[in-house]
């Protein structure tokens, strides 16, 4: 073996070792990829002209790259309704909707860890949340601890495949970067574009899958042993009737219309998921306005309510603002609402000056929630969160931007494609590898390490057979979603364990979240035989 190749490997292996042992993920990129540049420049094997590359590549796939600016705004989005207690109200709700139902506590959590990713799509604070208040009642009520760990576990990873996703925001980009390199390498010089919302809708149908795959697991489980989740009897008859639902629908519309704002106006073209990411920032904005009134929150020492001039006090501003945001959407994608055109029809003025009028009121609801979220002092820990997850994802990719340029410059990607097209089975064999490698990473990385050092590496390679690039992205996806679940650093293990009652054990939750990993691996086989999960909705939104 050459040196540059034995030099490749070290590096990245050492890479990991650091990792697993907890040194910062760009900082430790970045500096094993700097000393062993060092140690191969002095072997001959480096040319160090490889990093004039490193400016154009921070800038071009950081700093400029709008795909990459809906990371922070659907963190602040996912932030901005775990904080404002919407989580709480759509578990105690669904709680006491499917409670009497066997296993119904377990399928109350999935359905609202579904919801939640939709509209979040954070892990940690899904997980949190649901433990903090869910684990309680399910052991309360006789559950098994390692069934409750594990559902609740599970049920909060699902926001990495159900869009919208910060995984697949970060994967769309890196899939999109390897099919252009791909196809390049091939002599395709106009390949169709792939973007982050064909990840969007292909991953929705496999997402939703896992979902039914989850709730079949906990029926058949509540059928077989029906003392590890058993039914919650009805305690007061209150719960039930014209109050009850309406209290449902209080907890679920508000969420399902964010959802379907922000899916629908990427898988409709209105918006791309960057414009999305606005709307849903723009929506969590709202309904975090609206609860904060509603619960009470902006009263003062002396159990008064304090207004801004802004405000009226109550729900005026923020209905009429969403509704705003809805009209807006529809005027977008029905008139053309450019200004800058010599002649523009009746019709449009029209619809332009509505949109006017629709964007004031929005801004008027924007300003009054954000008074109504500043005065409960949440806003301060809503930004700085923000702020710490996104500088941490933009910090890793230019540590794996440094990492990728020496693995490139010591000949790690010629290596890398001579190792998979010699497998045996062709593309299928090297896709096997590339999957198997992945999960096994899972045990030790975070997702982002993985999608930032390894995708770049494999992907251009595989995208140079017959494959769908959206296929394999959420091939990937699904892939990477293990790696929360899967000991010893699984992070939805963390968040748990953090949060559980004491008497829950630390094995209890490991045996618990293990059925939710061969279920994981099991929708990752169906995708794998059925590709079709992945690539019919996007030919038929996106033609």
């Amino acid at each position: 073996m050459a040196i540059a190749e034995t030099l490749d490997l070290l590096m990245f292996a050492v890479a990991c070792i650091f990792l697993m042992a907890g040194f910062p993920v760009a900082f430790t990129l970045a500096g094993v990829a700097l000393i062993f540049a060092g140690i191969a420049y002095m072997l001959g094997v480096f040319d160090p002209s490889f990093f004039g590359a490193l400016p154009s590549r921070i800038y071009g796939n950081a700093m400029t790259n709008t795909v990459l600016i809906a990371v922070p705004l659907f963190v602040f989005m996912g932030v901005m309704l775990e904080k404002s207690k919407v989580a709480e109200e759509l578990l105690e709700t669904m709680g006491q909707l499917f409670g009497r139902l066997p296993g119904g506590l377990g399928l109350s959590v999935t359905l609202v860890g579904a919801l939640l990713a939709a509209s979040t799509g954070i892990v940690g604070a899904t997980v949190v949340t649901m433990g903090l208040l869910s684990l309680p009642t399910m052991l309360r009520r006789g559950y098994s601890p390692s069934l409750a760990c594990g559902s609740i576990c599970a049920s909060g990873t699902l926001g990495q495949i159900i869009p919208p996703s910060i995984v697949l925001v970060i994967l769309g980009d890196q899939i999109s970067n390897a099919y252009s390199d791909a196809q390049r390498a091939i002599g395709n010089w106009s390949p169709d574009p792939v973007s982050v919302g064909d990840l969007f809708a292909g991953a929705l149908i496999p997402g939703l899958m896992l979902v039914g795959l989850y709730m079949s697991y906990q029926l058949i489980v509540a059928i077989i042993k029906p003392e590890t989740s058993p039914p919650v009897p009805r305690e007061t008859s209150e719960r039930h009737g014209d109050n009850f639902l309406l209290q449902v629908l209080h907890a679920l519309v508000p969420p399902i219309v964010l959802i379907v704002s922000v899916l629908g106006s990427i898988l409709t073209g209105i918006a791309t998921p960057t414009e999305a990411a606005a709307v849903g920032a723009i929506g969590a904005t709202l309904l975090a306005g609206m609860r904060v009134q509603e619960l009470g929150m902006l009263k003062d020492a002396n159990s008064r309510t304090v207004l801004s001039r802004l405000d009226t006090g109550g729900a005026t501003p923020i209905l009429a603002a969403a509704l705003s945001l809805v009209f807006l959407l529809v005027l977008i994608g029905s008139f053309d609402l450019r200004i800058s055109r010599n002649e523009i029809p009746a019709m449009d003025q029209m619809a332009i000056y509505a949109a006017y009028l629709l964007c004031a009121v929005l801004v008027w609801g924007i300003l009054v929630s954000l008074d109504r979220v500043f005065r409960t002092t949440i806003l301060k820990p809503i930004m700085i969160s923000t702020m710490e997850i996104s500088s941490m994802v933009f910090v890793i990719l230019i540590g794996a931007s440094v990492f990728s340029l020496v693995f490139r410059g010591l000949g790690g990607d010629e290596m890398v494609h001579e190792f998979l097209t010699s497998m045996p089975g062709g593309t299928t064999g090297a896709l096997i590898v590339v999957m198997l490698v992945m999960f096994v990473l899972g045990f030790f990385l975070d997702f982002i390490e993985i999608t930032f050092v390894v995708v770049p590496i494999v992907a251009p390679v595989l995208l140079q057979s017959d494959i769908s690039p959206v296929w394999l992205g959420v091939m990937m996806a699904m892939n990477l979603q293990t790696s929360f679940l899967t000991p010893p650093f699984g992070f939805a293990l963390f968040y748990l364990r953090g949060v559980a009652p004491k008497e829950v054990t630390t094995m209890q939750i490991y045996k618990g979240v293990l059925p939710f990993v061969l279920i994981q691996l099991l929708a990752l086989l169906l995708l794998a035989f059925f590709p079709e999960l992945a690539t019919w909705l996007p030919s038929v939104v996106f033609n």
